[in-house]
């Protein structure tokens, strides 16, 4: 009876952390804003792009802005 507890405990903890959001989806094979911000070679940034590069897209669902 108890390992029958210790198993739907440790199921219900993968299954509760495969529920929290970027690890399920990435695991699904979507990529976050922020991780293409990054791999496209810039940089998220909550205040203003600096000089000499632009926005290219947002991060962090859309809080922050994507600057290359």
């Amino acid at each position: 009876m108890r390992t029958s507890y210790l198993l739907l405990f440790t199921l219900c903890l993968v299954l509760c952390d495969m529920a929290s959001g970027d690890t399920f989806l990435t695991g699904l094979g979507y990529r976050s804003d922020h991780y293409t911000c990054v791999k496209g070679g810039g940089q998220c940034l909550y205040s203003a792009c600096p000089i000499y590069t632009k926005v290219q897209g947002t991060c962090y669902g859309g809080k922050a802005k994507c600057c290359k």
